[in-house]
């Protein structure tokens, strides 16, 4: 019998007099560490392919980082040949594992071989802006290439990108998913020697001059956490590599007397042979 773990949560998220009437449901994955050679990481990723394709009216998926455990081009194809099973859009974002510039796999070869196996992607770079339902979501990149590491880095340049797109977008409720988050989870002091990331108060406080966002969704530390602050709903979600392998859907629902209100599962699913 399937196995799978239900936890839900439910926020209200206040944008003033602001109404939406729309509603939309999508996936996260993240930290899925596959490695070409590991038949059983392998069968862990397309087992929740499966299971994804069986689940209804889901409109995306998005990968949140550290999709492979070694940042070679061969784990990348391998990774990317069982992700095109999806039966629905998926983006990726970059993950501290998925890069290493002296290594062979910078993040232009990344995202070019990403073009190679998803040719009608518009995503060329790593940092991405796409729309569904009116709701925007972005993707933004706070990887290091060069020397990589656990610890975040949003890169000055990056935050003054998504700074004016949500200025510009401003009419429209966002939702952000990065792989390194700005409020870390719960019981995570002893690894945050390592895994913080760098300066992300001046990341919190760009956030906190725009009223729509409604949520940032990341991974990182492997763990399922969820919290409010200053009305932002973020949103850091269990590895898929880890027992028990699970994903996070995400809903998102809005009626005409109230402001967006966001669902979370976590959904626990079996791999198969």
């Amino acid at each position: 019998m399937k196995k799978f773990l239900l936890i839900t949560f439910a926020f209200i998220l206040l944008l003033g007099q602001k109404v939406y009437a729309e509603t939309i449901k999508f996936v996260q994955i993240t930290d899925v560490h596959l490695t070409a050679d590991n038949e059983y990481s392998k069968k862990v990723l397309d087992s929740a392919v499966k299971d994804i394709n069986n689940q209804q009216n889901v409109s995306f998926v998005v990968f949140t980082g550290d999709n492979i455990d070694t940042a070679t081009e061969t784990n990348l194809k391998a990774f990317l040949s069982i992700a095109n099973k999806l039966n629905v859009p998926y983006y990726i974002v970059i993950g501290n594992h998925d890069v290493y510039k002296s290594g062979g796999l910078s993040k232009v070869r990344y995202f070019e071989i990403i073009h190679q196996y998803k040719w009608l992607s518009a995503q060329r770079k790593p940092n991405y802006k796409f729309t569904k339902n009116h709701f925007n979501f972005f993707i933004v990149d706070g990887a290091k290439e060069v020397i990589p590491g656990p610890g975040g880095y949003y890169k000055e340049s990056t935050l003054k990108w998504l700074d004016k797109q949500l200025s510009k977008n401003s009419k429209k409720p966002a939702i952000i998913f990065q792989h390194f988050p700005l409020v870390y989870p719960e019981n995570s002091e002893k690894r945050l020697k390592t895994h913080k990331t760098y300066k992300a108060e001046e990341y919190l406080e760009m956030l906190n001059r725009h009223d729509n966002v409604l949520a940032v969704i990341s991974g990182h530390f492997h763990t399922n956490s969820e919290n409010m602050q200053n009305g932002v709903y973020h949103i850091s979600s269990p590895s898929m590599h880890n027992l028990p392998h699970s994903y996070k859907i995400i809903d998102i629902v809005t009626t005409k007397e109230f402001s967006p209100i966001i669902y979370t599962q976590v959904r626990e699913f079996e791999v198969k042979d």
